[in-house]
């Protein structure tokens, strides 16, 4: 066994191998705070045949971890949240460029998280563990890599910063990478200027650099195994300048044809008459000529870019493709937008929904269920790209891309008191060129416009790539889907005029500085200002009036003594609100009350709620019903359930001798409201209610 135990951003952080998971090929117990995460990495002894490395990564949370018992019907943990996904791919992208290039075997990474103290996100404790895991095993890797979390709270930068923290910080940001450079970027922001973004991350790769430290001196009191025998295929050099000799001009003129249907049929037809071309003296040849052709492709492509400053399309290295946008497409939606990049476009429709469409979550991060009034769903059918494949459910990638274009849009909404909606936006992939969810960015926010919603700005976002060649360097604007396979970084930004409101990087090479980083960064606000630019010209501010058929949403306090009047007996009350208007009606327990309805039945719920919850206020005239009469007056009923007693000497001027000579039961008839004492009972007057009505008229 072996154990560290350090002070990390002012919290208590322990790393203990040996005693859990003794079985897999590495595995180590992370403790921050109270929080724990067990992590497992583990490599099959054998190369599968994928023309991949098949690198799995598993994060999920127990709810043992926080005390609690699964919901539902089912009481055990069924498949991911979205939660345990987005996690799974923060652990993934940065370990995955670390690998040995032709390394196959099957590898996994399974990380339990059995403890959660509801104020450290176990997250980054996860990614930190799994590299741990990775480096004490016999699996090949290359370097140790750590994630922190970023913040900034009035101004001061916040390592790994709590939950409740959080909700005070401007930024939140989870970051990766070795000690020399930065691996990914992942996190949301509110408006945030890219400068003061790339000092946060230079505060994270400090952060980063500490925890590295951490992880070798756990190393060193570990007897690490040798590494695994593996041997990357190699294929024959002979065979390879062959093929590439035969191949490169024609994949260099293929590479140039800007329709992207067109050029891959071209690539295609390359691959298909080498291969037959080489079919008799290389007889098993058909994948390594693929593969020899890819690595051309590779080549060609960069080599280009780095030596012309042309991409494949024709653009120069900071050109956006051609933008076009068609508002209000579904005439029964509540608000739509389809925006087209290039090759690429979204369909974007927001629907406005009333409080009972808000999502609840079951989440080990709090100590109650938390509710969700903003969702973004976004999906990537396979005709966006033009294949043909089976679809079985929603893919990691897709809930990937929704929660980047959810995050970038969810700053700029109203706020939930002014606004009172659930909104849903679904953004489906109609073409993929490149960069899917910036578009989704784009037509949320233009789709949430069309519908009416009052956004702060409009936001967009915009794809960078790289080209890496030693000390050649080509930041790419706005990447083709073939510059993000063949190139070396993705660098998604999104955000409004002011500032960034979601970042994320991956990147394929052994890290990138800061000052490539700030590049990017400085390319893409410029990027972004012309799509803003182009999106002002089809709608620059919401529309005025919320489509007809969105529900009219009207939000009243009552006193919430009344909540069980407007219910009534076994809900008989609120439900004959219900039928006779068509409103839907929810009812809160601190007394504010939600009105919803398309038409005009949400105000005649209003007003009748108003009748039952109104309190008497003296010296107004009321309508009311005599309820009952008796010697000494009559008793009038102002409002439902509250009567009061208008004296024989208030029916009216002058002497009368009998009640009932005036008002009988059931009469309807105007008083006024003169006091209330002590013990809440109230005094009328019918004669003053006269005499004002009568001055008045």
């Amino acid at each position: 066994m072996a154990r560290i135990e350090k002070q990390f951003a002012g919290r208590t952080l322990s790393i203990e191998s040996g005693k859990l998971a003794r079985q897999a090929d590495g595995s180590c117990v992370v403790q921050f705070g109270e929080t724990v995460v067990l992590c497992t990495a583990g490599a099959q002894d054998n190369p599968t045949h994928l023309p991949f490395f098949p690198l799995t990564i598993e994060y999920r949370e127990r709810t043992y971890a926080a005390g609690k018992i699964p919901g539902g019907y089912i009481k055990r943990e069924g498949r991911p949240s979205d939660k345990e996904i987005l996690s799974a791919r923060l652990i993934d992208r940065p370990l995955r460029p670390l690998f040995p290039d032709g390394f196959q075997n099957e590898t996994q990474i399974f990380v339990y998280v059995i403890s959660a103290d509801q104020e450290n996100d176990a997250d980054v404790v996860a990614l930190t563990g799994a590299s741990l895991a990775l480096n004490m095993s016999r699996i090949p890797f290359s370097d140790p890599v750590a994630a922190v979390r970023i913040g900034r709270i009035q101004g001061q930068w916040v390592l790994n910063p709590t939950f409740q923290q959080l909700d005070y910080s401007d930024l939140d940001i989870v970051v990766a990478g070795t000690e020399s450079a930065l691996l990914m970027v992942e996190g949301g922001a509110l408006e945030v200027p890219e400068e003061e973004i790339a000092e946060g991350l230079q505060v994270a790769h400090e952060g980063i650099r500490e925890l590295i430290g951490i992880q070798k001196e756990m190393l060193a009191q570990i007897d690490v195994p040798e590494e695994m025998a593996w041997t990357a295929k190699e294929i024959d050099a002979d065979f390879r300048d062959k093929i590439t000799g035969t191949a490169t001009e024609r994949v260099r003129e293929a590479l140039n044809i800007g329709d992207k249907a067109e050029r891959s049929l071209a690539l295609s037809t390359v691959r298909t008459e080498i291969t037959a071309q080489y079919a008799e003296a290389y007889p098993d040849s058909g994948k390594d000529v693929s593969s020899v052709i890819k690595d051309v492709e590779k080549r060609e492509m960069r080599e280009q870019v780095l030596s012309k400053g042309r991409r494949s399309d024709g653009r120069g290295l900071d050109d956006v493709r051609p933008i076009s946008i068609d508002l209000g497409l579904l005439p029964r939606a509540h608000g739509s937008a389809v925006f087209t990049r290039g090759q690429t476009q979204s369909l974007g429709v927001a629907t406005l929904g009333t409080p009972a469409d808000e999502q609840r979550l079951e989440s080990i991060d709090y100590a109650t269920s938390q509710t969700k009034s903003f969702m973004l769903h976004y999906n990537f059918p396979p005709f966006s790209t033009g294949e043909v494949k089976p679809v079985r459910g929603t893919s990691r990638r897709e809930i990937g891309h929704g929660a980047l274009a959810e995050r970038a849009l969810e700053p700029l909404l109203p706020p939930y008191d002014e606004f009172p909606y659930t909104i849903r936006l679904v953004s489906d992939i109609l073409e993929s060129n490149g960069s899917s969810s910036m578009a989704t960015v784009c037509s949320g926010s233009l789709a949430m416009m069309d519908a009416g919603v009052p956004l702060r700005a409009s936001c967009a976002g915009v794809a960078m790539g790289l080209i890496k060649e030693d000390d050649r360097i080509a930041v790419l604007t706005d990447i083709l889907g073939m510059e993000d396979a063949l190139g070396d970084m993705d660098f998604k930004v999104a955000g409004t005029r002011e500032g960034v409101t979601s970042i994320q990087m991956d990147i394929k090479i052994e890290g990138l500085t800061l000052e490539i980083i700030r590049e990017a960064l400085e390319k893409a606000h410029r990027a972004r200002m012309h799509i803003l630019d182009e999106m002002d010209k089809a709608i620059s501010e919401p529309r005025a009036e919320l489509s007809e058929y969105a529900p009219r949403i009207i939000t009243i306090k009552i006193n919430p003594s009344k909540i069980g009047e407007v219910i009534g007996p076994k809900g008989k009350t609120i439900r004959g609100i219900q039928e006779a208007t068509g409103a839907n009606i929810n009812v809160e327990d601190d007394g504010t009350i939600t009105i919803s309805s398309p038409g005009e039945g949400g105000e005649r719920a209003r007003k009748m709620i108003a009748a039952i919850t109104e309190e008497p206020e003296v010296g107004r005239v009321y309508e009311g019903v005599v309820k009952s009469t008796t010697s000494f007056g009559a008793f009038v009923e102002i409002i439902p359930g509250t009567e009061g007693l208008v004296h024989i000497s208030e029916l009216q001027d002058g002497r009368t001798e009998n009640t009932e000579d005036v008002v009988k039961k059931g009469d309807v008839t105007h008083v006024k409201l003169l006091s209330i004492d002590e013990k809440g009972r109230l005094r009328l007057s019918r004669k003053a209610a006269l005499a004002e009505m009568a001055s008045a008229d």
